[in-house]
């Protein structure tokens, strides 16, 4: 017997159904999340010493931490990136 499968696309909130809009700013804030833990995690730091380095309280690096996206909007975590001296780009595509 021939398994069945779907193609999954490159945005997982629109295989889980999202409506395209909704869909595109979740996997933005997705991806941003996870550039910002890969940063604290590569830079070795504490989550004390990566909530001093982006301003904010340390419960909100636990939040980043852990991947509650849900606790962060995309322009937060645009100016997380802008405090540690980085550029957001946003590339618009058909």
């Amino acid at each position: 017997m021939k398994k069945q499968s779907k193609k999954v696309g490159s945005n997982i909130f629109l295989d889980l159904g999202f409506e395209p809009a909704e869909a595109a700013v979740l996997q933005m804030r997705a991806t941003l999340m996870s550039d910002l833990r890969a940063y604290i995690e590569n830079e070795g730091l504490t989550q004390a010493e990566a909530a001093e380095r982006l301003d904010i309280a340390q419960s909100r690096i636990s939040d980043l931490v852990r991947g509650k996206w849900n606790k962060y909007s995309l322009e937060m975590l645009i100016t997380l990136e802008a405090r540690l001296g980085r550029t957001v780009n946003i590339e618009l595509a058909a």
